[in-house]
């Protein structure tokens, strides 16, 4: 038999919290006027503001493109928002790559803010929309763990943010007037699925009005356009590649000299996985991606990131891997390696044929040939490698033939993707700028040709089961054709024997002296 509940329903009370409210149920925040006054008093001089940052002369004219596109439009660039792992624990941020390309904004600033390129006379007005510092006298400073500076460190003034990115500054509570002036006259578009608050708060303004008509094709081709003006990269973001690239080559030299303990290790891979990240996130802001380590035949699990699996002597390990500098610009590298230090014979005629593709596709780049032609010109590599091997049903040439494919079989994915701030940068250009178009001055991206054997593959033979080869470079098309930005990781089987062998017994030396 159940009581009447009391007058003073806490049950009630506690069912009628949002879920916001209920996540300050377990806090106990100083409270009161006397201890507000308290906390804002006796602070020391806040340090010099940032600098303008370098990229800050290269975004004009990323701006003044976008602009050309959408005369008279009113466009709408959000950050994103900070976005849940569990419960009220967010995950580190990382800006929409709209957002941070044409701000020049990366690392973890700035979630919530909004970049606006309001229509002026012939051109636009860009307005980055932000939530500034607080004062130390406010309760935000203290109590916000959002804003306030006791949580998050130091934030910067409107005045800082606008030295800083050479863009002029707004409160963020400011925007939605600024965005509901003039509509009716003026088209507005918002990138999708960057901000959903943001995306609500157009939608209302369009119905309000009456500019609904058409509103998810505006929105998609504002947001293929700033994917296609990063097709190819400017000096600043050529040389933040080119960092990346750097740490990322050292984080392969780190991953090297954990093997022997990977070996040790009952989960080797995640060993080599988390040496990695450790580098990334020492030398710039993280991961570009996760990182593959796949051992053995987990090699032909082609997005193998659960990382669970032994290093074995005698077997291969395969790793992508790619570091994040702060400009949020991240490599993109695949070395495949002989977990003793040496290739076995066999492992060493599929390294070679991928190898071979390799060359092949950066000879093929050197020319102003279609993006796509690298693709074939791999294809047409392990084809004839198969044919040779008696893998494929029919010739190379009948495989090759769209309506066939055989080959495909043991080299599923593409074999080239352009690389920037997007470990699949320009994702959502259209076809005719991506796949069909002719390489320009500026393009970066990936060659990646592999071959697959998977172990329970009755097509191929026994020798070759469990072998999984992959290769990848970053390139850089200039004036006078291809270059591998990733020309100092060691890339044939025999300097990849001797990289590995350099770097161990150098350890063996300093382990000696000391």
């Amino acid at each position: 038999m159940s009581k009447d509940l009391p007058k003073n329903n806490r049950q009630a009370d506690h069912l009628e919290q949002t879920l916001e409210e209920k996540a300050h149920n377990r806090t106990q925040r100083p409270q009161g006027k006397v201890f507000r006054k308290f906390i804002g008093e006796d602070w020391g001089e806040r340090p010099p503001g940032p600098q303008r940052l370098s990229v800050a002369d290269y975004t004009p004219a990323r701006h003044k493109k976008l602009s050309e596109l959408f005369p008279g439009e009113r466009l709408v660039i959000p950050a994103g928002d900070l976005k849940v792992r569990s419960n009220d624990t967010d995950y580190r941020f990382r800006a929409h790559s709209a957002f941070s390309h044409l701000s020049g904004l990366g690392g973890e600033d700035e979630p919530g803010a909004v970049l606006v390129f309001n229509p002026v006379g012939d051109g636009h007005e860009v307005t980055l929309y932000f939530h500034p510092r607080a004062p130390r006298s406010s309760e935000e400073f203290y109590a916000d763990s959002r804003h306030g500076e006791f949580w998050v460190g130091a934030r910067l003034s409107a005045a800082e943010m606008e030295t800083a990115t050479g863009i002029k500054v707004a409160h963020i509570d400011t925007m939605k007037d600024a965005l509901a002036k003039d509509l009716g006259h003026v088209q507005i578009r918002v990138i999708p699925q960057s901000d959903a608050s943001v995306e609500a708060l157009v939608a209302e303004l369009r119905q309000q009005n009456g500019i609904t008509e058409g509103a998810a094709s505006a929105d998609a081709r504002l947001a293929e356009a700033t994917s296609e003006m990063r097709l190819t990269k400017d000096e600043w973001e050529i040389a933040e590649m080119q960092k990346a690239i750097d740490v990322t080559a050292a984080g392969f030299d780190e991953m090297i000299r954990a093997i022997p303990r990977a070996k040790k290790h009952w989960r080797g891979e995640r060993v080599i996985e988390g040496v990695f990240q450790a580098k990334a996130r020492e030398e710039g802001n993280g991961l570009g991606y996760e990182t593959i380590a796949a051992a053995g035949n987990n090699a032909n699990t082609l997005h193998w990131i659960t990382n669970d699996g032994q290093l074995r002597d005698g077997e291969l390990i395969l790793i992508d891997a790619g570091a994040e500098v702060d400009s949020l610009y991240t490599a993109d590298i695949t070395r495949t390696l002989p977990i003793s230090g040496k290739f076995t014979p066999t492992q060493r005629e599929v390294y070679n044929a991928v190898l071979e593709a390799c060359e092949r596709c950066v000879e093929v780049a050197q020319s102003k040939v279609q993006f796509k032609d690298i693709h074939a010109a791999a294809m047409e590599v392990i084809a004839h490698h198969l044919e040779r091997w008696g893998i494929l049903p029919v010739s190379a040439e009948e495989s090759l033939k769209p309506e066939n494919q055989y080959h495909r079989r043991w080299m599923p994915h593409g074999t080239s993707h352009h690389l920037g701030i997007d470990v699949h940068d320009c994702a959502q250009a259209k076809r005719e700028l991506y796949q069909d178009s002719y390489l320009e001055p500026g393009m970066i991206f990936t060659i990646e040709p592999g071959l697959y054997f998977r172990a329970d593959d009755l097509k191929v033979p026994e020798r070759f089961r469990g072998i999984g080869v992959r290769i990848e470079d970053d390139i850089l098309v200039t004036d006078d054709g291809a270059i591998r930005m990733s020309e100092s990781i060691p890339r044939t089987a025999d300097a990849v024997e001797e990289w590995m062998a350099n770097i161990w017994a150098a350890d063996r030396n300093a382990a000696d002296r000391n």
